[in-house]
């Protein structure tokens, strides 16, 4: 039996939800978040600050969406309002789900999922993601205008910078080095301290170990196996499922995916449309791990003239008249190329403030 486990945005939707958001609820919110975006890179792949895992960006920025009056309300209706879903997302993931047990496990807000799942009539309870209770926080006053002089000297910083061969703080800029020391300060001495610090302890973004724990508890609830998944995934939030999956010798799929993706993934897909996936998905399926794999070392669309089901081929042929979508076994040689191919690529499909983001 196969599992299919997807990542939320990205393969599906090209949102990013928590993003938007920020940058439509705070006034220079897209440097707000931006900035705490690669700050949460940092601690979760150089730093490795312990009890902290990436993704946790989502319980980072709560402070500040409280202190510019963010409610459950608001993000329902603005959630609901702005989804843009990835072309042939939808139709992928009916169709897969026809095939095999699918699952989304999503680093995205709760408010957020709920309008995506509505509008692909996908079950909510093969869901994975970030529970937040925006109302249940409570922001004083007085830390309402705190936090809004702390957010603009956030958005003042020199914009973090992480040098791709970067393994140590030592081994980033100066400049970001003190920002980063900053930034230390004001979210785990000062908005700790305060009441709607209570935030940072209590909310538990669904990122990094969180998604491979989620990827474990779907196995044993289909009492499958890890070499029976295939993952998808495109960010930093997808390195901890991505590595289990390899581990335990399912299959990882970046899509559309960023420097952190490839850098773990098996295969890279580079597609404006996300029906390749269906038809991996099927592959994997039918024929297993090792033929896709073979698949993505001499791809070309013919060669899944009697394997494939006929509508998906159909499709993807008007889709693609003259060229099948990118689709490439991730080996250290090519590791570096792709790594760049795929985040050019990522910034012409989800814009290049959403791309550039971990």
């Amino acid at each position: 039996m196969a599992i299919y486990i997807t990542d939320c945005e990205g393969p599906i939707s090209k949102n990013d939800n928590a993003f938007e958001f920020t940058s439509w609820l705070i006034p220079n919110g897209d440097k707000l978040f931006t900035i705490v975006s690669r700050y949460d890179d940092i601690l979760a792949d150089i730093v490795k600050r312990p009890g902290y895992k990436a993704g946790d960006t989502l319980k980072l920025i709560i402070p500040f969406l409280k202190a510019y009056g963010a409610t459950n309300d608001l993000m329902r209706r603005f959630s609901s309002e702005t989804l843009l879903l990835m072309p042939g997302s939808a139709e992928a993931l009916h169709y897969i789900k026809s095939i095999m047990p699918s699952f989304i496990v999503s680093t995205s807000y709760e408010p957020y999922i709920d309008a995506l799942c509505r509008a692909i009539d996908f079950p909510k309870e093969n869901v994975y993601c970030t529970g937040v209770n925006m109302d249940g926080f409570e922001v004083t006053d007085k830390e309402i205008e705190r936090l809004r002089v702390l957010k603009e000297e956030i958005v003042g910083m020199p914009m973090i910078e992480v040098p791709a061969e970067a393994r140590s703080l030592e081994d980033l800029p100066p400049r970001t080095r003190d920002v980063i020391r900053r930034l230390d300060e004001i979210f785990w001495s000062e908005i700790m301290g305060m009441r709607v610090g209570r935030a940072l302890r209590e909310v538990n973004p669904i990122g990094g170990y969180e998604k491979a724990r989620a990827v474990e508890e779907i196995v044993t609830l289909t009492y499958g196996r890890l070499s029976s998944v295939i993952y998808i995934g495109d960010s930093i939030t997808d390195v901890e499922p991505f590595r289990l999956v390899r581990a335990g010798g399912g299959l990882t799929i970046s899509f559309n995916g960023n420097q952190y993706a490839i850098r773990e993934a098996e295969v890279a897909v580079l597609s404006h449309d996300a029906i390749i996936l269906a038809v991996i998905a099927e592959q994997f399926k039918r024929y297993g791990k090792e033929h896709v794999l073979s698949l993505a070392e001499e791809w070309d669309i013919s060669s899944l003239e009697d394997h494939c089901n006929p509508s998906l081929l159909e499709r993807l042929r008007c889709l693609y008249p003259e060229r099948a979508p990118w689709v490439e076994k991730i080996t250290p040689e090519n590791m570096e190329r792709l790594a760049h191919e795929s985040t050019a690529f990522r910034k012409t499909v989800r814009g290049e403030a959403i791309g550039s983001l971990g």
